[in-house]
């Protein structure tokens, strides 16, 4: 199969012939029909997460046909349209049983703990608990956004934020996980705030339901214009991009008892960040952290989609190919510097 390869941290890709996939015992192959381009895989090809071995394939959101099924898993998954959230969980640790699936203690992880699907075949685990069946009123690419982006804005958003109508919800970067963030809260009712220095962005930020948004290239203090926005702080602010300055700032815009959501991840050098604990503990916020979505909040997921209440497909802005998806990739290190708002997609 054709596959987009690296053998070195940060050198860029190339499209390689590898061998296919085999399922292993509990797992399943699926040949991917798109798979979505996020930030997520950038911090894995610069060698940010401990758990990727070199040579390496990337790529952790896709949406496909089962092609095969290792033993114990039944047949007539075979030939199905399917995704997969990003955490693939056991099934049996402690967190699996309480339906914690996204902090599974033995996960894996397409793109990162094995090969992942930019490529033409990609392989999980435990297909039974985390394979999920794509109802017809969802088309593949949109379908390969779910994973992680939307997934886990969705869980960011409403399980972990516990967004509701009436509350004034910050958004931090507006990349995928962002635009995602503000699309979900505006449909429950929520009024939505949008940072970013991007003004392509926070223009489709608006466009997905944003009330307001902030330049955070032309203001001296974005947490300070947040607050002014909202009367006095978020209710709920989300930092979706990554950097110690937007988790500083989005703790900084929260008004008191507020909830600070923590989404992007941060490269291991930048981790330590300054939140300001002195407010956290006057103010009595919230700091939480949110890692994907389990499968079974899917059917949760997909009813925002059928009801029409959120439209992921509206933040798919570009789809190209896996010849294409090198240069892509490496252009995910510098969000915010112009070029197309919205989610890439590959299709294989």
């Amino acid at each position: 199969m054709k596959a987009l390869l690296y053998d070195e941290f940060g050198k860029l890709p190339g499209l390689r012939d590898v061998p296919d996939p085999a399922p292993a015992p509990g797992g399943a192959v699926i040949e991917v029909a798109a798979t979505g381009l996020c930030r997520s895989d950038w911090h894995a090809w610069q060698g940010h997460d401990s758990g990727v071995r070199l040579p390496h394939v990337g790529g952790h959101e896709f949406a496909g046909t089962v092609a095969a099924v290792g033993a114990g898993v039944r047949d007539s998954w075979v030939g199905r349209r399917v995704t997969v959230p990003f955490v693939c969980g056991c099934g049996a640790c402690p967190e699996c049983a309480t339906g914690n699936q996204q902090v599974c203690e033995r996960q894996t992880q397409p793109g990162f703990t094995h090969w992942g699907s930019f490529a033409q075949y990609v392989a999980v685990d435990h297909a039974e608990h985390n394979l999920v069946p794509l109802p017809g009123f969802v088309d593949t690419a949109t379908a390969a956004s779910l994973g992680c982006r939307f997934g886990t804005a969705f869980r960011a958003t409403l399980r972990q934020g516990r967004a509701s109508a009436g509350e004034s919800v910050a958004v931090w970067g507006c990349g995928g996980a962002g635009l995602s963030a503000v699309t979900i809260a505006a449909s429950c009712g929520a009024r939505v705030v949008a940072v970013d220095v991007s003004s392509a962005a926070l223009e489709l930020a608006r466009e997905l339901g944003a009330e307001a948004v902030v330049d955070a290239s032309a203001v001296d203090d974005p947490a300070a214009a947040v607050a002014e926005l909202t009367g006095g702080g978020a209710h709920l602010s989300l930092d979706c991009l990554g950097r110690p300055e937007t988790c500083s700032a989005s703790v900084r815009s929260l008004r008191r008892r507020g909830r600070h959501v923590q989404v992007g991840l941060l490269p291991p050098e930048q981790a330590a960040v300054g939140i300001p604990m002195d407010r956290v503990v006057a103010w009595e916020l919230e700091v939480l952290g949110s890692h994907g979505v389990q499968a079974h909040e899917y059917p949760a997921l997909l009813g925002l989609l059928e009801s029409g209440a959120v439209r992921p497909d509206r933040l798919l802005r570009r789809r190209i190919g896996l010849s294409d998806a090198a240069e892509a990739l490496a252009g995910m290190g510098s969000p915010g510097t112009g070029g197309t708002a919205g989610v890439t997609v590959v299709l294989p």
